[in-house]
């Protein structure tokens, strides 16, 4: 920065062969006296040294020398004023830059410094400079620092120190040296004033470290050009991108000052590299907390393997947040579904999540969602041993004991921690998953626990929103997140995509929106909580097909569904991922709290219902199932809201224990079930065997197993109309369907009684 160039300001004072009218005696303020015709003073136009030069005898105790012109003072311009002198004839003077510093009006500014360091003259014709700076701010290296209120100057110099001597002076200069003080004013490095080529070949490692050492909190620039960064490279200042840097995938870019995803796309010109290298150095600083996207897109070409780009690591315990941005894809052949078939045996007595003697098992990928017969939805391979020739899956196959054909299916992730050994503590915010139809969004590492999805949109993923293939899943919550399907516009029954999987326990899910999909979730875990979620269904066919929002897969649950909108599709809780689905000594159905939710359903086939409990083998019962506060309506007609799916097995109903099907709301439901049902019965000829059959309002077909009491609303009469007072008493389980209660008296009686009754064994 030069004002003289950049502002046309002149700084310079007139040569002495301009006349010595322009320099003064005094403080240089017109009226001062000047050295045109003073005796002590001569213009010699040919001196050997200067040429032109002002010859000067000392006569005064301080003999001042002023240029009368005003050189302006500017915020921020620092000027250097420049005089060479020798000694002639006479004592030897000191001398000193010197001047007078005015302020508005002309007035002199009190208390500032008006002269410069003090040099001594030693030897006759010995060329000596004396130089100092001005300014207005006080910055190491200005000798006169005039502050803000500084207007103009008249400089020169003093001459000090014994009279008598004659010196002869050049012309003095005064220049704008505001350049020495650039890394002050503006506050930056440039990488290239270190060495830094930016040719791409030159490894500038070494130039980028020394800018960051002596940029002292500035800013650092890389100008235009590509930098290769040969090794790790931590910056500790902030530091703005005009060129761009390469790396080897190994070394790590630490940018610790503007850690986000814009500096990352700044530095490396491309925001696929940019986030590898953001992510790799998120889990490689511990200064580093949240990778901010910034609000900015990320277009992928294909999955990130989030293991490789981190590359030095395979576990990360520490809480890590990826926050405000959004995904997209290329569509391009890296997002193809890579199927493969091969022939496994399954022995599940001696391992139920193993499948051995595998043929081309190297072919497998790991993640593979696992088909076949008797393997359950959402089994995926967790790991593999190819000399072994076996892989481990995330869940036992409930009925493929036996050698048989498996497909594998690897969907491919825009995300995939699949190479990690364990992740947690995960937190991913405000991120939209924009899938297109082309791929799925996340695969969870297979351990890891309390990781978690907030205010994110899982956008049309072709096949899965969040899959687990392990148990990364442990403890992780998903909330206020958006899953939106690519198959809207299918039927039901041709609907495979899923929105999330889990196989551990203790997940909350909470808030969600999800519309479309195959199924919402598939739980294998227990002990998890489902509230607030709307979950949406449907498709156009009259009389359509509805399939499972909520799939829970663990037969002993522990688990709470409530506050949610489940629309258009139902719960099913069965018992698939179990290698021994025959009830043995196991909890059976059990610790399932459904309370306070809203069901709705339209243009579905009248057996539909919401709630439907699926045995994989027999012998399974009920204990410790609460269905209460719910709300279920049919645009059109139901048949019932709860069922038992027969397809493998039914349920022994003379266990079952500790159930509350109750205080639901019904609307355009042909059945109400109840446990406890309160029920009226007549009985308008006297017998002494009244039949009362509460059938179908027993939830899930259940026996009448306990009567828990009854009471006459009204009087009691005999054939001949008497009154009579007796006690009766209750036979259960009666009936072909043990669905009846046979209420005995003493003798015929007629009358009415309600009667309280419930589907639990009382023993």
């Amino acid at each position: 920065m030069n004002k003289a160039i950049t502002q046309g300001i002149t700084f310079m004072p007139q040569p002495f062969a301009a006349g010595l009218d322009q320099w003064s005696s005094g403080d240089g303020r017109p009226g001062s006296d000047t050295y045109e015709n003073a005796p002590n003073a001569a213009f010699v136009p040919a001196d050997q040294d200067f040429g032109g030069a002002l010859e000067l005898q000392k006569i005064a105790s301080v003999q001042r020398l002023r240029y009368m012109g005003e050189t302006p003072i500017l915020p921020g311009c620092y000027l250097q004023i420049r005089a060479r002198i020798k000694a002639v004839a006479g004592n030897l003077p000191n001398v000193r830059i010197a001047a007078f510093a005015g302020g508005a009006g002309g007035v002199a500014l009190p208390g500032v410094t008006v002269s410069g360091p003090q040099v001594t003259l030693t030897t006759y014709g010995e060329v000596v400079e004396v130089t100092a700076i001005v300014g207005t701010g006080q910055r190491g290296g200005v000798d006169m620092v005039w502050g803000p209120q500084a207007v103009f100057g008249h400089f020169g110099l003093d001459l000090t120190g014994p009279s008598g001597g004659v010196v002869r002076i050049d012309d003095i200069e005064i220049e704008d040296v505001s350049r020495f003080f650039l890394r002050d004013i503006i506050a930056t490095v440039d990488v290239r004033d270190y060495g830094a080529i930016g040719d791409g070949v030159t490894d500038d490692h070494a130039a980028f470290e020394a800018a960051d050492t002596a940029a002292g909190g500035r800013e650092i620039i890389v100008p235009a050009g590509t930098y290769l960064l040969g090794q790790s490279t931590t910056i500790q200042s902030r530091i703005r991108f005009e060129g761009t840097v390469a790396m080897p995938d190994a070394a790590i870019l630490s940018l610790t000052k503007n850690f986000d995803l814009p500096a990352y796309i700044d530095a490396f010109g491309d925001s696929e590299l940019a986030f590898k290298k953001a992510y790799q150095a998120l889990l490689n600083n511990a200064g580093h907390v949240t990778l901010d996207l910034a609000g900015r897109k990320i277009a992928l070409r294909a999955p990130i393997d989030m293991q490789a780009a981190v590359g030095n690591r395979t576990t990360y315990n520490q809480r890590h947040v990826i926050q405000n941005g959004q995904f997209s894809v290329f569509p391009t052949p890296a997002w193809d579904t890579e199927t493969v078939t091969s022939q496994a045996t399954y022995a599940p007595e001696s391992n139920d999540r193993r499948l051995n003697n595998v043929v081309n098992v190297a072919n497998i990928p790991i993640g593979s969602l696992v088909e076949s017969n008797g393997v359950g939805r959402e089994v995926y391979v967790t790991d593999r041993n190819i000399a072994a020739g076996r892989l481990t899956l995330s869940q036992p196959l409930f009925d493929a004991a036996g050698t048989q054909v498996y497909t594998f299916r690897r969907f491919k992730y825009m995300l995939d921690f699949s190479g990690f050994a364990d992740v947690s503590r995960m937190v991913i915010s405000e991120v939209d998953f924009q899938c297109g139809g082309n791929c799925s969004a996340v695969l969870l590492p297979p351990q890891g626990s309390a990781n978690h999805f907030r205010d994110c949109f899982f956008t049309r993923p072709r096949d899965r929103g969040i899959t687990s293939h392990g148990e990364g899943d442990q403890g992780m919550m998903i909330d206020r997140c958006q899953f939106i399907s690519n198959e809207s516009a299918s039927l039901v029954s041709d609907r495979t995509s899923i929105g999330f999987n889990a196989n551990a326990n203790d997940l909350k899910i909470r808030d969600n929106r999800v519309t479309f999909f195959r199924h919402f979730a598939v739980m294998a875990g227990s002990s998890s909580l489902i509230t607030g979620n709307h979950v949406f269904q449907g498709d156009s066919a009259t009389n359509g097909l509805r399939s499972a929002g909520l799939v829970l897969t663990r037969t002993n649950n522990r688990g709470t569904i409530t506050g949610n909108y489940i629309d258009n599709c139902f719960i099913e809780w069965g018992n698939e991922h179990d290698a021994a689905p025959d009830f043995a000594s196991e909890f059976s159905f059990s610790a399932l709290s459904v309370t306070g939710n809203v069901f709705l359903a339209s243009d579905m086939a009248p057996w539909f219902t919401f709630l439907a409990v699926k045995p994989h083998g027999p012998g399974h019962f009920l204990d410790g199932l609460t269905v209460t506060g719910n709300t279920f309506r049919a645009i059109g007609t139901l048949d019932r809201v709860e069922t038992v799916d027969t397809s493998f097995a039914g349920l022994d109903y003379d266990r079952v224990r500790n159930i509350t099907f109750a205080e639901n709301s019904f609307h355009n439901v042909d059945v109400h079930a109840e446990s406890p049902l309160v029920m009226e019965h007549e009985a308008v000829t006297a017998s002494t065997t009244w039949v009362i059959s509460p059938a179908p309002r027993l939830p899930f077909g259940a026996w009448a197993q306990t009567v828990e009491s009854l009471v006459a609303e009204g009087p009691l009469r005999n054939a001949g109309g008497t009154v009579q007072h007796v006690s009766p008493y209750c036979e259960v389980n009666q009936g072909p369907g043990k669905d009846q209660v046979h209420v005995v008296w003493p003798s015929a009686l007629r009358g009415k009684v309600i009667v309280r009754l419930r589907i639990d064994d009382a023993r």
